[in-house]
């Protein structure tokens, strides 16, 4: 080939490039692609999770307790007792068995009652219907994540990678397809973020446009003004109160999007130049306060009221053998009594050290060293398994992604890299100064959109920038779909031993990579 030749052959256009381009000179195909992207990879989440999800008919780890609290609070307005043998009992369609007495249950609400509305809709006694609303919720949390992406990133592609390493990933589906809290708590904490992402754009193009300079001469304002009209922000905060009011966690998130919330619009005042923009940035600050929390508060509040409005609910009565007295006397007897419930779940929390054989805490979750086996049967050689493992290679991947971002965060000031950490921040710091208490690796389902996101980013580095040249440009994208096809060729493997299918017991055996697995 002649030296002409091969520059023409360097200077060639990837086979991606060349059909994103053709995609771009068509709008209207582009307009299609970017509303069948969305769609395609909600309905594969909606497949992974809803096909056999009544397998096993089995109370599944910790769906002991939330799916029966859920059935009773559902029927009473709080969870009640049940007798000894109400498992197989429940199991067996005979789901009334429990009695009036409250139950002494650790966590808010919410989740419990979304647990509920699932099997009012299909029936308690049908498998389907104890998990269905985690499922959606699943779903669902696809959807709102390739939103976020396409938001942050404004790319269908980048999108459709995050929500569908989601959507593929073990740890993703098996809290979908199990009733427990993470997976409803996943999906209030997305939108919060997502909530939180629309509002930051829209309050910086409002400052900019309220503090652009109206002549050459005007000089630099000393201060910029108060924006309260903010309805994204009111809509974070609210979600952020139902995530709180599935799992206290959620109230951590609720801090971190409040920082994240005046930190960027300090920024944001310091580059239109306000004079005394800490104190400008302190000022909008409370605005921002006033239209975060209470709704945050009212909504976590609300997640209480059957509790409230009812009187067999576990510490219903508590205060009324010694009320408060003084300043706070004029509160009403049932918020007492659930202030007190409070005390008692938070002592609960910061105690729990209870040894279990699957217990992981926060320092192993990033090397995986010990992942949560939900369910395990053996029968005539073939066995079922739940195991919560995330698909091995997104998951490392995330979190090598994750520090990557702080490097590269830290280099270029990146807002979409700090916002991804904001996020896995959020999600996991917290955790380790708790070092005593029991916790276990499905925790991590709440951090897993954001190593995706990560992930995706580091992905689109490794593909290389649009201004990189043709040969850079296409070994990159190489790259990036062998990784992209090795993950969804894991997620078939492991597929199987997310959802109880029957399998060989030496497929099986294949999946414990190592002893720490089993």
């Amino acid at each position: 080939m002649t030296t002409a030749g091969a520059l023409l052959a360097e200077a060639r256009p990837s086979r991606y490039d060349a059909w994103m381009a053709a995609l771009r000179a068509d709008p209207r195909r582009m307009r299609l692609f970017g509303v069948l992207a969305p769609i395609l990879v909600t309905l594969l989440a909606a497949v992974l999770r809803l096909v056999r999800l009544g397998d096993p008919h089995a109370l599944v780890f910790d769906e002991t307790y939330y799916v029966k609290d859920a059935w009773s609070q559902w029927n009473l307005g709080y969870p009640a007792t049940w007798p000894d043998g109400a498992n197989e009992q429940f199991v067996a369609g005979d789901t009334g068995v429990f009695l009036s007495s409250g139950s002494y249950v650790v966590h808010p609400p919410l989740g419990k009652w979304l647990i509920g509305l699932g099997m009012w809709a299909f029936g308690p006694d049908s498998s389907f219907g104890w998990r269905v609303s985690a499922a959606v919720a699943g779903t669902a949390t696809v959807l709102v994540l390739y939103l976020l992406a396409r938001t942050l990133t404004r790319s269908v592609v980048l999108a459709t990678v995050a929500a569908g390493l989601f959507a593929i990933d073990g740890l993703a589906i098996v809290t979908s397809r199990v009733s427990l809290l993470d997976g409803f708590l996943t999906l209030f904490v997305v939108l919060a973020f997502w909530f939180v992402l629309l509002d930051r754009d829209r309050h910086v193009r409002r400052l900019e446009a309220a503090l652009a300079p109206h002549g050459p001469d005007e000089p630099p304002r000393a201060w910029g003004p108060v924006l309260w009209g903010r309805p994204w922000l009111v809509a974070a905060g609210a979600a952020a109160g139902a995530a709180a009011a599935v799992k206290w966690s959620g109230a951590i998130v609720l801090v971190a999007l409040g920082l994240y919330v005046l930190v960027t619009d300090a920024l944001a005042r310091r580059r239109a130049g306000v004079g005394f923009w800490p104190a400008d940035a302190v000022r909008q600050g409370v605005a921002s306060f006033l239209l975060l929390v209470p709704v945050a508060f009212v909504v976590y509040l609300a997640s209480w009221t059957g509790w409230l409005v009812t009187e067999g609910g576990y510490s219903r009565e508590a205060a009324a053998s010694a009320p408060a007295t003084g300043l706070w006397s004029w509160v009403p007897l049932s918020l007492q009594s659930l202030w007190k419930y409070h005390q008692s779940m938070y002592s609960f929390h910061a105690g729990l050290s209870s040894p279990h054989s699957y217990a992981s805490p926060a320092w192993q979750w990033p090397l995986l060293v010990r992942p949560t086996s939900m369910y395990w049967q053996q029968s005539d050689g073939t066995v079922q398994a739940i195991s919560s493992i995330p698909n091995p290679l997104i998951w490392w991947g995330g979190v090598a992604a994750a520090i990557l971002l702080v490097y590269r965060f830290v280099v270029t000031r990146s807002p979409a890299y700090g916002f991804v950490l904001t996020g896995i921040a959020a999600t996991y710091l917290p955790w380790p100064f708790y070092p005593e208490r029991t916790m276990f690796q499905f925790y991590t389902v709440v951090m897993m959109p954001f190593l995706v996101l990560a992930l995706a980013l580091a992905l689109r580095e490794i593909a290389g920038a649009t201004s990189a040249d043709a040969r850079r440009r296409t070994a990159g994208q190489r790259v990036v779909v062998v990784f992209l096809v090795a993950a969804v060729v894991l997620s078939a493997f492991w597929y199987p031993v997310w959802t109880a299918l029957p399998v060989p017991y030496d497929f099986w055996r294949l999946h414990n990579w190592f002893p720490t697995w089993i």
